[in-house]
């Protein structure tokens, strides 16, 4: 049962800058992931449903509440990890948790404490819960931002490009995190990367210019590809001339050469073979084809 219920929302900034074009999305509980590249809208998008801004028209609804109309109500309910969030030096991670707890509401010290104590656990911060935020690594600072959105038990939580510049191991680290909070409640999941998606998401979206060019399941949405995709390894030099003659997808430098990913109903031609297509060639395909329609 969808919870989020966003209809035709515009939003337009100076100098006639389309942020957001009739963008509508009906979200159930669990992971839904947004995936576009950068400047696509999906900053504006989340800060729109998170209520830091109006839009220009349309409507937002969680359950039977018009946010909107009733941001206060919406800011109840919410959990809201920012692409980058300031913290306070010298403040330690406990003092500062306490102290976002006290401004979402939790007045009794008891019951802020342990929730306080338990969101510190939780997000394996707890060892180091009298050092300052501000000597985190970005790992330990994306994961104390979990720990924030999470006060005051939230039903949606929004978490903008949470993995950007993590290693691999705090990525992991970060999406067990995620997959754990994301079975109850309403998690989306803003980001570039197709891997966090894929890894987490059994709803989504690609947000591009604006708009919404594409969503559902990820492996309903792979499944569109089957038999459309191809494989060819070439030379550097004749990329140029690859790309002139067939729609590709993506390529990857491999020991000096070029693996060229290119749909095509049939086989294009001689050396090419078959390619399973994955998340990333779904998400390359529909760029490419809002592409071909805006020229």
């Amino acid at each position: 049962m969808e919870r989020l219920h966003i209809r035709n929302l515009d939003k337009q900034y100076a100098r006639g800058v389309k942020a957001l074009s009739g963008v509508s999305l009906s979200i159930p509980n669990g992971m839904f992931g947004l995936l576009g590249p950068n400047g696509a809208g999906k900053s504006t998008l989340m800060r729109t449903i998170a209520t830091l801004q109006q839009p220009d028209g349309g409507t937002i609804r969680f359950d039977d509440t018009d946010i909107l109309a009733n941001p206060q109500a919406m800011r109840r309910q919410l959990g809201y990890l920012p692409q980058d969030f300031g913290v306070y030096p010298k403040i330690s991670a406990q003092d500062l948790l306490e102290h976002m707890a006290v401004l979402k509401g939790l007045l009794q010290p008891r019951a802020r404490k342990e929730q306080v104590q338990a969101l510190l656990q939780q997000t394996n911060l707890y060892h180091v819960r009298k050092q300052a935020v501000s000597t985190f690594s970005g790992g330990m600072r994306q994961r104390f931002g979990i720990a924030q959105a999470l006060l005051g038990n939230p039903q949606l939580i929004i978490a903008d490009e949470p993995t950007a510049g993590l290693d691999p191991e705090e990525r992991n680290r970060f999406h067990d995190l995620l997959s754990e909070i994301g079975e109850q409640i309403v998690v989306i999941l803003s980001t570039h990367i197709v891997e966090d998606v894929r890894d987490l998401c059994p709803q989504m979206a690609v947000l591009a210019g604006g708009k919404i060019i594409l969503q559902g399941r990820p492996a309903a949405l792979t499944g569109l590809l089957e038999g459309k995709v191809w494989r060819k390894t070439i030379r550097k030099e004749t990329l140029a001339e690859y790309s002139a003659a067939f729609t590709v997808l993506s390529t990857r430098l491999l020991a000096g050469r070029m693996q060229l990913h290119v749909w095509s109903e049939h086989c294009p031609g001689e050396g090419f073979e078959p390619y399973e297509a994955g998340l990333e060639e779904v998400y390359f395909s529909a760029l490419k084809e809002k592409e071909a329609v805006i020229c």
